[in-house]
């Protein structure tokens, strides 16, 4: 593994992007890692885009906070650090742009089927959208690019458990497991 690199955790709301981070970062310290957790979620509030409306949530806004995670990615890791960072941000643009500037950048993309993403709904994202309050909703009335060439796609499977997951990672970007 290098010295820093990006792991850019990718997919719809609901798909375990946070989950599957936060595990991640507890396995790469317990490897002696140096590593910092970003989350969109936690970056949108800081850059003051967390309320609900097209400005914030529509194609361009979301754009731009996208770029703007992808270069403060940059900047953590560029200081020797490793970024895993959980965003929806699926635009071929930002993708384009993490693999040409970012350090050891890995992109994990979670693929997880819209019933089985309404049936987890742990914002109410798409209870909200199916009642006619919510727009802008990634994946559904608002277009996103799934990634080209993702460097680790996990489809969902039934009894998936993010222990296997996480593992399954560990040993692909090879990592040594902590004891």
């Amino acid at each position: 593994m290098t010295k820093s690199r990006v792991i850019w955790i990718t997919g719809l709301s609901g798909t375990g992007k946070s989950t599957l981070a936060q595990e991640v970062v507890l396995h790469l310290k317990a490897a002696g890692i140096s590593v910092v957790m970003l989350d969109g979620d936690e970056l949108r509030e800081i850059l003051g885009a967390v309320e609900v409306n097209a400005d914030n949530h529509g194609r361009n806004r979301r754009l731009a906070l996208a770029m703007q995670y992808a270069k403060l990615c940059r900047i953590l890791a560029s200081q020797g650090l490793t970024v895993v960072i959980a965003t929806i941000s699926l635009f071929h643009e930002v993708h384009a742009w993490n693999r040409s500037n970012l350090p050891g950048y890995f992109e994990v993309y979670l693929k997880v089927p819209f019933d089985e993403l309404r049936r987890r709904d742990p914002k109410g994202i798409y209870r909200r959208f199916d009642a006619g309050d919510l727009s802008n909703v990634a994946g559904l009335d608002l277009p996103v690019d799934e990634p080209f060439a993702p460097d680790w796609v996990v489809e969902f499977e039934q009894g998936q458990t993010v222990a296997t997951l996480v593992d399954e990672l560990m040993k692909t970007i090879k990592v040594k497991q902590s004891k």
